[in-house]
C-alpha cells in the first residue's frame, strides 16, 4: 500500500465542486452493510467512474485478506469496517498481502478509535465515516488520482441549443472568452459544428488546422498534437476550430472526442464544448460527461418543450451531479409572441442561469467583426450576465455587485456644485 499527506479524513459537500474522472483503472470493494454496497455499485456508473472497473463483494476487511493472499490487488481497494475487530490490527494484516501502489480507501464505523494519522501510516489514502452516499465514493476514489498525480484536471463545460439558431455558440465563445480574460484562467474553446461551426469567425480567426485533424488521426492525440492544433486567440483564451467545410460527412461513433478532451483536460483548467443542435451518440455522450451543461433556449414553445426534455434526460443521466443548467436568450424580440420568462421558469421547475435581453445591433456588431459582446460596450449589461456565467459556471460564485450608498446621489450633486463654484476662481488664477 502507498500513503498520501495528511489531510482532513472528511469531505465537506459543495453544490459547486469539481470531481475529475479517473484513468483507467481497476476498483475492488469489501463492503459490511447493503448500503454501502448500493452506493458503490452506484458510484461505478457514475461518468466519472466510466474508465474504471468497480466490483464490489460482501466481507469487509477479512474477505479482502482471503482473497489478496491468492491473487494481485487492484489500483484501488475500497474497505469497510463495521466496528468490531481492531481495524489498524486489520490493515497490517491486509499491508502483507497487498502490492506495492495499491491505494486503499477504508470507509469506517463511528464505532472505530483509530486516529486518522495512525491509518495513515499504514497507507490508507483516504478515510470516510460512513454511511456514505453514491457522491462520497465517487468522490473519495476521484480524488486519489486528481491529487496524488499533481496534473491539471480541466474543468469541462458544454454548451448547447435547445433549438438551431438560439445563438448557443454565441453564448459559449463569450463565456469562454469571459473565463479567461477576467478569471485568468487557461481555456479552449472546442467547435464541434464540424460542418457549420462559427468559432473561428468570431474569433476573428483563420486556423488551418483544428478539432477535425484531432479527431480523424490515426495516431491517438497527444499533447503535442493538441499544442499544434490549438489557435491562439488570447493571452488565455485558445480554439479548437471546426474546418466548416461540406467537402466530407462528418459521421463519427459514440466515444470519437474521448481522446481529444482527455488530453486537454490533463493541460487546460478550463475546456468549453460549443455542442452542435443535434441528438447523437456522440453529442449525447459529450453532454452527459461535461461538468456542467448549459442549454440556451428562445422564448418559445419548441424552445420550451426541448429544454424541458433535454432537463429531464440529462439530469437523469447524471444522478451524481449538479442538474443541468439553462439559458433563456433574445428575450424581448420586437413584434414577436414570445412565452414570458416567469412561464418558462415555472415549467423549467427552476431558475436560469441568465436572462439575455435581445439586442440586434449589439450582437450583430460584435459578429461582423469578429468580436466579443464586452469588446464593443464593456458596460453593457449582457457583458454583466456573461461576467456572472462566467463565474458561476468556473466555481467562482455570482459576482454581486456592491450596494449603492443611498447618500450617492446627494454626494454627487453637491460635488457638482462644488466644481462648479470653483471654476471661475480657477480661471482667475
Amino acid at each position: 500500500m502507498t500513503s498520501v499527506n495528511d489531510e482532513e479524513a472528511d469531505h465537506p459537500r459543495h453544490p459547486e465542486e469539481h470531481i475529475a474522472p479517473v484513468p483507467r483503472i481497476s476498483v475492488q470493494a469489501f463492503c459490511e452493510t447493503d448500503q454501502t454496497l448500493a452506493a458503490v455499485t452506484a458510484a461505478g456508473q457514475d461518468r466519472r467512474l466510466a474508465k474504471a472497473h468497480v466490483t464490489a463483494k460482501e466481507g469487509g476487511l477479512a474477505a479482502a485478506i482471503e482473497v489478496y493472499e491468492s491473487m494481485p490487488t487492484p489500483n484501488v481497494i475500497v474497505i469497510e469496517s463495521d466496528g468490531t475487530r481492531d481495524i489498524l490490527e486489520g490493515l497490517d494484516d491486509l499491508a502483507g498481502v497487498c502490492d506495492p501502489g495499491t491505494r486503499v480507501v477504508v470507509i469506517g464505523n463511528p464505532n472505530d478509535t483509530a486516529p486518522y494519522r495512525e491509518l495513515v501510516r499504514r497507507g490508507v489514502n483516504d478515510y470516510v465515516v460512513g454511511p456514505v452516499e453514491t457522491l462520497d465514493v465517487v468522490r473519495s476514489i476521484c480524488s486519489l488520482f486528481s491529487a496524488s498525480e499533481a496534473i491539471i484536471t480541466g474543468r469541462v463545460i458544454a454548451v448547447v441549443g435547445a433549438k438551431g439558431g438560439v445563438g448557443a455558440s454565441t453564448v459559449a465563445h463569450n463565456v469562454a472568452w469571459t473565463i479567461a480574460r477576467d478569471l485568468a484562467l487557461d481555456s479552449v474553446v472546442i467547435d464541434l459544428d464540424l460542418a457549420f461551426g462559427t468559432a473561428s469567425l468570431d474569433y476573428n480567426q483563420d486556423p488551418v488546422q483544428g478539432i477535425a485533424n484531432a479527431v480523424l488521426s490515426q495516431d491517438r492525440p497527444d499533447t503535442a498534437l493538441m499544442e499544434r492544433l490549438l489557435a491562439k486567440c488570447t493571452e488565455r483564451l485558445s480554439l479548437l476550430a471546426a474546418p466548416a467545410t461540406l467537402d466530407r460527412v462528418y459521421d463519427f461513433g459514440a466515444e470519437a472526442f474521448d481522446a481529444v478532451f482527455d488530453t486537454l483536460r490533463m493541460t487546460t483548467p478550463c475546456i468549453v464544448l460549443d455542442v452542435p443542435h443535434q441528438w447523437s451518440g456522440w453529442t449525447r455522450r459529450a453532454l452527459i460527461n461535461a461538468d456542467d451543461i448549459v442549454i440556451v433556449a428562445e422564448p418559445d414553445l419548441a424552445n420550451l418543450r426541448n429544454t424541458k426534455n433535454m432537463l429531464t434526460v440529462l439530469k437523469a443521466a447524471r444522478p451524481n451531479d449538479r442538474p443541468p443548467l439553462y439559458c433563456i436568450n433574445q428575450v424581448g424580440m420586437h413584434k414577436r409572441a414570445e412565452i414570458d420568462v416567469k412561464s418558462f421558469v415555472k415549467t423549467m421547475e427552476s431558475q436560469p442561469i441568465a436572462v439575455i435581453p435581445f439586442d440586434s445591433k449589439l450582437f450583430s456588431t460584435a459578429a461582423n467583426n469578429g468580436q466579443m459582446i464586452a469588446e464593443v460596450s464593456k458596460s453593457h449589461r449582457t457583458t454583466e450576465l456573461f461576467q456572472n456565467m462566467a463565474n458561476r459556471l468556473a466555481g467562482r460564485g455570482e459576482v454581486k455587485k456592491p450596494k449603492r450608498s443611498l447618500l450617492a446621489p446627494l454626494l454627487k450633486r453637491l460635488k457638482g456644485r462644488s466644481g462648479r463654484a470653483s471654476a471661475p476662481h480657477r480661471k482667475a488664477s
